[in-house]
């Protein structure tokens, strides 16, 4: 299977983009999320990344309001200040397909692998990388575990990974393909990949190396990419 996922993040109630996931480096600021997101899904998306940016800067959830309305239109994956057991639990109860776990699968890996035995295919942990290692709290706070070391932490686990490349992410030059079949080739579990996606080539590319989909945000929002051109990559 491969999909072609929208990014809808959510940043103070609008739909945004920012380069490199800097709060103050807004590339794109949009109407009401809702909106958005049925505007994907009425031109043909199956899946939509959700982020609540919002929250990720503030360390808890912002939006939750507005995420379970656009769970409502369509299977989304859901990141974004979601730092405890208790509020992955409510969204995937309320009907939120897949929660996004990136410092949580770091800082509280009990908690996750638990949540994973509880929620199989449900889980899919984030390995947001800079310069190699991976990071979180917003991409503010640096490891020094690489993306692969992380993936083998859960490797047991019925899981999926969030693959985000944050040296390219939101810069619109395209990806890092090196780096996008290290990570992909290292696992036998689904990889959706994140960051720098420009062109239809780039979405081609990360199908090539056996990605499970490919998330795609500011070449969209800034005309760059017509997502209808994307569909026909995709595959069941």
């Amino acid at each position: 299977m491969f999909r072609v996922i929208p990014a809808v993040d959510i940043k103070d109630g609008k739909c945004v983009q920012l380069r490199q996931g800097k709060e103050d480096d807004v590339i794109f600021e949009g109407d009401d999320p809702v909106i958005v997101a049925r505007s994907w899904v009425e031109k043909g998306a199956r899946v939509l990344h959700v982020v609540d940016l919002s929250g990720s800067f503030k360390g808890r959830l912002a939006h939750e309001d507005v995420i379970l309305e656009i769970s409502e239109l369509a299977e989304v994956q859901v990141g974004g200040g979601i730092r405890d057991a208790e509020t992955a639990r409510r969204l995937l109860d309320l009907g939120v397909e897949r929660v996004i776990v990136g410092t949580m699968a770091i800082e509280r890996s009990d908690e996750v692998r638990r949540l994973a035995e509880e929620y199989p295919k449900r889980i899919m942990v984030a390995v947001d990388s800079r310069g190699g290692n991976v990071v979180v709290r917003g991409w503010k706070k640096n490891t020094c575990l690489s993306p692969v070391e992380v993936m083998k932490m859960y490797s047991d686990l019925d899981v999926s990974f969030l693959f985000t490349n944050v040296d390219v992410e939101g810069l619109m030059r395209g990806i890092d393909e090196v780096a996008v079949r290290r990570v992909v080739e290292s696992t036998d579990k689904p990889v959706i990949v994140s960051g720098g996606i420009t062109s239809k080539e780039d979405v081609e590319k990360v199908k090539n190396v056996g990605a499970a989909g490919v998330v795609v945000g500011s070449a969209l929002y800034t005309g760059k990419l017509r997502f209808e051109e994307l569909l026909s990559l995709e595959e069941d």
